[in-house]
Formats: C-alpha cells, structure tokens, sequence
C-alpha cells in the first residue's frame, strides 16, 4: 500500500488548523525563550519541549498533506513523538546557548536561508497550514507526485528524495531560527535515506 493514495479523512479545521493555532503558541513562547538565552544563555526546558512538538507535529501534517503527500495514515493529535508514525522530528536539547547570537542568527544571519526557502516552498517557514504547503518547488514536485500516484500508485523516487531533502532544510532552518540552537544550517538537500515508499521513509530530522 506504500506509495498509493487511499481516502483520506476530510482535514478541515482538524490536525491542519489546530497545528496553525500550536504554531502561534511557539511564537510568542520563543519570544520568551529570547529573553531568557539572552540574561541566562538558556532555553527553559519546557517551552522547547513544546515548541520541538509543535514542529513536530506541523512536520506530521505536512508530510501527510501537500508538503510531501508522503503517507496516507492521519496526523495524530499529539506534540510527542509517535514511534510507528513515517514522519519524525527530534531536536536536542542545548545545555548552553550563545547570548551574542541569540540577537542576530534568527533575522540577519538567517538571511541566506530565507531566500533558497523562499524559492523552496514559496513562502518561507510558516506558511499556511503546515508551514510548507504555498507553491513553490516543493509544491510543483508534490502536484507531480500526486499526478503519478493517481495513474500509477507509485511516488517517483527521485522527486521523493528530492522532497524530503527540501523539507529536512527548511526544518533545520526552523530550529536555528526558533532559537534552539546555534549550529548553523548546512545549505544542501540531504536526500540520504529518503525511499521511493514514502510509508517507509526516513523522513527523521534529527537537530544537534
């Protein structure tokens, strides 16, 4: 059943709009989380904790959806990781973050980042519903992927690599951008790992 399209449960305001309004809670708790790397050169613990499962969960919901149409099985209500769920995303957690950096990674040295994102999905890391769903490169190879399904019930493998590399670095800018660490994002796809049977996928990020 990998690579095929099955009936998928109507999204509506569900995983979509509930991940939308999670993402709006990250914001303003990453503005905290500015203030407290700035006077102690710490992110409390609990608010990365949330704002890793809000990407997370917004990562589920855009491989489900049209930032990747990676699986057929529906995003489940939750910010932890789902062990058996295709898509993940994990990001560890930094004891000591820069209180220099914290001032200029998320807008200035981000710079280069949000323009190849720009042309990647379109519109930059939060975009509507899961945050890479506006037309972009990755929107064009999704409808492509989606036409091939639809005749053949198979995901072309390389434009399935070439997806989830796409995603894995807007997800990498995300986490230098949300603050959670100071490792500057590499400028390349990452395709290692991704397969043709997108149910089967090592679609992990994993952030150090």
């Amino acid at each position: 059943m990998a690579g095929t399209i099955a009936h998928r449960p109507a999204i509506g305001g569900s995983p979509a709009s509930a991940a939308a309004r999670a993402r709006n809670v990250l914001a303003v708790l990453t503005v905290v989380a500015f203030f407290a790397i700035l006077f102690t050169g710490r992110y409390p613990r609990w608010i990365f904790d949330f704002n890793v499962g809000v990407l997370r969960w917004a990562w589920r919901v855009a491989f489900y959806g049209y930032g990747a149409l990676g699986t057929d099985r529906y995003p489940p209500f939750t910010l932890k990781d789902v062990p058996d769920y295709p898509a993940h995303l994990e990001v560890d957690y930094p004891e000591r973050l820069s209180r220099g950096l914290v001032l200029v990674k998320w807008w200035l040295l981000a710079i280069p980042h949000y323009l190849v994102i720009s042309l990647l999905t379109g519109g930059g890391i939060g975009g509507d519903d899961a945050g890479w769903h506006a037309p972009g490169l990755v929107g064009v190879l999704v409808l492509i992927a989606a036409i091939a399904l639809l005749f053949t019930r198979r995901y072309p493998p390389g434009i399935f690599g070439f997806v989830m590399g796409m995603n894995r670095w807007v997800l990498r800018v995300a986490g230098y951008v949300f603050l959670m660490t100071d490792r500057y994002p590499p400028f390349r796809l990452d395709t290692c790992g991704a397969t043709a049977e997108p149910d089967g996928a090592a679609a992990t990020w994993q952030g150090r």
